[in-house]
């Protein structure tokens, strides 16, 4: 059972570094890409200022020249669904779960253990990055099955621009979340609930050493309770009421 999670554009470098593992060959092929951008060209191909830009140019050139400093991926990104992840004080249970079961999708490194070394970085598949004349979901495909083809279950917390990486092969196994607030009898879901309720999710999945998805539905956390009437098979929804 593998249990899946996106990157995150907000990142902390205020951490110990760990060693960086030699990139994959996947992996080369996109950098090698990016690296062909100007500072100028990051520019309008990032929608960033002329600072972040130069930023990222950094970035990716201490890659290319492997003098990157490498961080656990988990403690790395730091958006609003990693800031509600439980990734300090884990028993060796949690930590166990974490390291076997939680794995982060991303367009540079793959489908990677949430532990994994990553540099800090900006790509996501939104992006018109082409590699070797394909779409990053085109050229990532194969490897994304590849790392998921012997999994029977799947808990998705993916947006979509990362599940349809996948092959409908993949994708039907997934099992897919959605949080919902009830105001008063109307049913509300919005981005920063969600991302809230996915960290807090995955801290009760780490906590609870959830396998299954009948062990799932029993989950309750930060004020979230399943909703059998609300959901279907290949989607729980998790509601809470304010």
């Amino acid at each position: 059972m593998k249990i899946l999670i996106p990157t995150a554009k907000e990142m902390n470098t205020d951490l110990s570094s760990i060693e960086a593992t030699p990139l994959r060959p996947e992996s080369q092929a996109v950098l090698d890409a990016l690296a062909l951008y100007s500072a100028s060209q990051l520019e309008s191909f990032y929608k960033v200022s002329a600072e972040k830009a130069a930023e990222e140019f950094q970035n990716i050139q201490d890659l290319k020249r492997q003098t990157a400093q490498h961080y656990p991926a988990l403690n790395l990104f730091d958006g609003l669904m990693y800031r509600h992840i439980k990734r300090d004080k884990l028993t060796e249970v949690e930590q166990a779960y974490l390291e076997n079961h939680v794995f982060i999708t991303s367009a540079l490194y793959g489908v990677v253990a949430a532990l994994s070394p990553m540099a800090p970085h900006r790509l996501d598949f939104l992006m018109k990055l082409k590699v070797a004349g394909k779409t990053l979901k085109s050229h990532w495909k194969a490897a994304y099955d590849e790392a998921l083809k012997k999994e029977e279950v799947i808990f998705s917390l993916l947006s979509s621009e990362f599940e349809t990486v996948f092959s409908k092969e993949i994708r039907e196994k997934m099992v897919t979340f959605k949080f919902m607030e009830d105001r008063g009898g109307q049913l509300k879901i919005h981005s920063t609930i969600s991302k809230k309720a996915r960290g807090a999710f995955l801290t009760a999945l780490i906590e609870n050493q959830v396998q299954t998805v009948e062990e799932a539905c029993q989950l309750s956390f930060a004020g979230f309770a399943y909703r059998e009437d609300l959901s279907q098979p290949q989607e729980l929804v998790f509601v809470k009421e304010v």
